[in-house]
């Protein structure tokens, strides 16, 4: 029997991160991501609601979300659905949670929960699952970072074949 198991969302976090050790000293932080939703009601009328998710980060990822991130930041999450069940005096509870496997910071070092601060906007890439595209000697480092002067270049209209007459616009 085929199985898959993969979540995509970005949102923003509901309170700053708060990041704890287990007993073998890995690093963990519990977040609360909430996802905004607008759509249009049969009667023209747009309705706002929002859906709460509560996700889990291991290890290095906890680590850097709990030194860049804040409540009101925008995520990208990507990582698997985790169903978690226990008892409370007699009664069973469970609770759906994401175990996120990769995110990306979205917004620039200035931004306050999103809003930008006069300073430009850009998306900060961090990958931390194990064994996955980061590796890091455990410190953030600048150049883990997208800035723009690192992007690929755009054409500038400057070169051969832009003075053509036959471009329509």
């Amino acid at each position: 029997m085929a199985a898959h198991n993969r979540v995509i969302l970005i949102g923003n976090l509901t309170r700053d991160v708060e990041l704890r050790k287990t007993p073998g000293g890995t690093s963990v932080a519990d977040v609360g991501l909430a996802i905004n939703e607008r759509r249009k009601e049969q009667s023209g009328e747009w309705v706002d609601s929002v859906t709460f998710v509560d996700v889990t980060l291991w290890g290095r990822t906890a680590e850097v979300a709990s030194e860049f991130l804040h409540k009101g930041s925008s995520l990208f999450v990507e990582g698997r659905l985790r169903l978690d069940t226990w008892e409370t005096d007699g009664q069973k509870r469970s609770k759906m949670r994401v175990i996120c496997e990769k995110m990306q910071m979205i917004g620039g070092r200035g931004d306050e929960g999103g809003r930008s601060s006069g300073s430009s906007s850009m998306a900060r890439n961090v990958v931390a699952a194990p064994g996955d595209y980061y590796e890091s000697d455990g410190a953030a480092h600048a150049d883990d970072f997208e800035t723009p002067g690192q992007r690929d270049s755009q054409p500038t209209g400057a070169g051969a074949g832009y003075n053509d007459d036959d471009i329509p616009f």
